[in-house]
């Protein structure tokens, strides 16, 4: 049978830009349908605005840090409106680059929405388009849970074009986004509380990292509030919400920001045309090639419920365009020693295993931890500290995990995934010089294990 397409992408974010460009770069016939904006999550209200306004947050502690330095500064005035406007347009700049990459590549761009009708068909915009393979990469979205009252709250996708900053915001939440935006509503003059309904938050992360994040943020000054449970929301007739907790307490506030996890966008894709599969948690159900259970139909990134970063969308991405249509290049992805960052003030890197994961897997370790206040904070009042750890196999000296909280702690993590993914033991990292003065240096003199 003749197609129209030889690969049709539905959605236009991280991994399924990288197919398509690839896959018309090894001489496919490729299409992408996007209904809501060029990049995806992570370039529209993801990644990108979210580092964009922690760069912004950063600032007031910059100026206060300056006076240690000499510098007398006027009292700094944020202005919100600026910083959001300022931050349109970047992403609008990087939308059209993502248009180019696509055009230039070859790839036949449709916007709209595109909607499954058959195994090898889909219908957009009022046009039925055939496809020998149909990649579905269509990400996640934000959900709230079904509290009264949650129509008043807002989640990540509204919280980069509020009109004003809100002087009292609620984050609920206890993932990493959770804590990302409540260091940027912190830093950006908001009082903020963070309330998550477990005992402490960023579950899944190393012990020592979601201790220590919690000590810094209190420091900072945002009120952290665990097993806090939300039990309804009410509009009050001064515009503030009353928020009545599930213990009987209540708290005021201007705003609710939801961070309470996400779910795979498949709304109205037609998947009840085709044979695809979803599992428990509403994800699509893909094999180590990622097919899905209908044979022509593939599926990538967040809408499978893998490991949820763009760097792994887009090795996703590469994987099935060379497996498609480069079989001779074709390498599967790795996904172990993933590195990662989440972008709370300060920030957390990590790579590899944590400590409670070295034990449950069966491992004898050591472990290695440093506590410090970075040089550039000992002319001035901020009591801030700098958290390093290396968690190390005992009977191999292969260094499991690295995890740091402090400055620029995502940029020294990347250099260091390099080390473990070449299995670099404990040796190698003391035989390391290390670059003097800077943080990155103690994760190479760091020489005697903690006891626990």
């Amino acid at each position: 049978m003749a197609y129209d397409f030889d690969l049709f992408v539905i959605g236009a974010g991280s991994g399924g830009v990288r197919a398509a460009r690839f896959a018309a770069g090894f001489g496919a016939r490729v299409a992408v349908a996007e209904s809501r904006y060029l990049g995806g999550t992570c370039v529209n209200v993801g990644c990108v605005p979210k580092k964009l306004l922690v760069y912004g947050a950063h600032f007031a502690e910059d100026f206060e840090h300056a006076k240690g330095f000499g510098w007398s500064l006027d009292s700094p005035e944020f202005d919100w409106p600026t910083l959001i406007a300022n931050k349109d347009r970047e992403i609008q700049r990087l939308n059209g680059i993502y248009r180019k990459l696509l055009l230039d590549s070859g790839v036949t761009l449709l916007e709209g929405h595109a909607r499954l009708t058959g195994p090898h068909t889909i219908e957009i915009n009022g046009k039925q388009y055939s496809a020998e393979r149909i990649l579905i990469a269509t990400g996640g979205w934000p959900q709230v849970p079904d509290v009264p009252g949650r129509e008043h709250a807002i989640t990540s996708n509204e919280a980069f074009h509020l009109k004003v900053l809100p002087k009292r915001i609620v984050v609920v939440g206890g993932g990493y986004i959770a804590v990302e935006f409540a260091s940027i509503f912190n830093g950006l003059g908001a009082q903020t509380l963070q309330a998550y309904r477990g005992d402490l938050f960023l579950r899944g992360f190393d012990g020592s990292v979601r201790k220590h994040l919690h000590e810094e943020l209190l420091k900072r000054g945002v009120e952290v509030r665990f097993n806090c449970d939300i039990e309804r929301i009410d509009k009050q007739a001064d515009g503030s919400l009353k928020l009545t907790l599930k213990d009987g307490g209540t708290l005021e506030t201007d705003c609710v920001f939801y961070a309470t996890g996400r779910r795979p966008m498949l709304d109205n894709l037609g998947l009840e045309s085709v044979d695809v599969q979803l599992d428990k948690e509403g994800y699509i159900q893909v094999d180590e090639h990622y097919q899905t259970s209908e044979p022509s139909i593939l599926a990538l990134g967040d809408v499978i419920g893998g490991v949820q970063l763009t760097p792994v969308a887009l090795a996703e991405g590469m994987a099935i365009a060379r497996r498609l249509f480069q079989p001779e290049h074709y390498r599967p992805v790795d996904y172990n020693h993933i590195p990662t960052a989440v972008f709370s003030l300060p920030n957390i890197g990590t790579v590899g295993l944590t400590e409670e994961q070295a034990v449950e897997q069966g491992h004898s370790i050591q472990v290695f931890e440093s506590r410090f206040r970075p040089m550039k904070l000992t002319l001035t009042d901020d009591q801030e500290r700098t958290f390093m750890k290396l968690v190390v196999d005992s009977s191999t000296d292969r260094v499991l995990g690295c995890h740091m909280v402090g400055p620029d702690a995502g940029e020294i993590v990347q250099s260091l995934a390099i080390a473990l993914k070449a299995g670099a033991t404990k040796r190698v990292f003391d035989d390391t010089m290390g670059v003097h003065p800077t943080a990155a240096e103690e994760f190479v003199t760091m020489r005697s294990p903690v006891s626990r």
